[in-house]
């Protein structure tokens, strides 16, 4: 798995969430199930709508930090660039493999 800079939504334009993982599968499942307490279980945040894969955790983390800084209209311009229907996507993750799996 790629490092990867991930955001999470409740629905169409709903709260966003931006994170940073070395295993996205694992960490969105953890999301969807509610394995992990704080703001995305809060706010039932499960829907995967947006994600980049990087070569190096530190570029993937750089990222992070940077697009938390930016404004919420401009996160909505980068989903909806690339997923306009604000599609869930999970499903095209494919299944988590089991050395993976919480």
């Amino acid at each position: 798995m790629l490092p990867s800079v991930y955001i999470m939504t409740n629905h169409k334009r709903g709260t966003l969430y931006i994170g940073v993982t070395s295993n996205l599968a694992k960490r969105v499942y953890e999301h969807r199930e509610g394995l992990t307490p704080g703001f995305t279980s809060q706010h039932g945040l499960k829907r995967l709508v947006w994600y980049e894969g990087f070569d190096h955790m530190p570029g993937a983390i750089a990222a992070e930090k940077r697009m938390k800084r930016w404004r919420r209209e401009w996160k909505i311009e980068l989903i909806e660039k690339e997923n306009p229907e604000w599609r869930d996507l999970w499903f095209d993750l494919g299944p988590i493999p089991p050395s993976s799996q919480p």
